[in-house]
């Protein structure tokens, strides 16, 4: 199973699966730590009990986790594919849940370009107004500025990738930035991707 990061196309299959390979690992061990204590002791009142239901403990938080995970949905590879051909060299983040006190936000597609912080969702529960504001909020509290814009709809989304792109390189230039001092070889297209993902599940 190949490694994949996240904010990378396929994070959220790998996570599904590194999840539940771990949890059942997680509760297969006190499974085994008890079942040797009844087959040596005859009896479940031992040690091996109290062990194996203290190890319970990490493993139904492992689990929850991965519930967590589970009930995210991949990028479809179509869409993906369509996605790289209007994202092209800019910073972007894909499979992307970014969270808040109030509700998960889901994003499969973040593009970050100079102030431009772009994102589509496909789920149609999504408050646009209620993300775009959350996430403006967490960026302005990093000492960074950002116009968040959320489409529900590939073509306009695709449309405004396609307006910011050419001077995309130029545009974040020209911007003012002092890196920050836990990461000074951040570029602030880097460092605002380092936020979001900071804030995502």
């Amino acid at each position: 199973m190949k490694k994949t990061e996240k904010g990378q196309y396929g994070y959220i299959r790998y996570e599904k699966k590194k999840r539940i390979l771990l949890t059942v690992g997680l509760f297969a061990l006190p499974v085994l730590i008890f079942l040797t204590g009844l087959w040596q002791t005859g009896t479940r009142k031992n040690m091996f009990t109290f062990v194996a239901i203290m190890g319970c403990l990490p493993a139904a938080k492992c689990a929850v986790s991965m519930i967590l995970i589970c009930l995210q949905k991949s990028l479809d590879p179509v869409i993906y594919e369509e996605m790289k051909k209007h994202v092209k060299d800019m910073t972007v983040l894909y499979e992307s849940t970014v969270s808040s006190y109030e509700k998960n936000i889901s994003l499969p597609c973040i593009v970050i370009s100079g102030l431009n912080v772009v994102c589509y969702t496909d789920d149609p529960k999504v408050d646009a107004v209620f993300a775009e504001n959350h996430m403006k909020k967490i960026l302005q509290g990093n000492g960074l500025k950002a116009n968040v814009k959320i489409f529900h709809e590939l073509k306009p989304f695709y449309r405004r990738l396609d307006e910011i792109w050419p001077n995309h390189k130029e545009t974040e230039e020209a911007l003012p930035y002092r890196p920050d001092e836990r990461y000074p070889n951040l570029t602030r297209n880097e460092l605002v991707m380092h936020v979001i993902m900071a804030i995502s599940v």
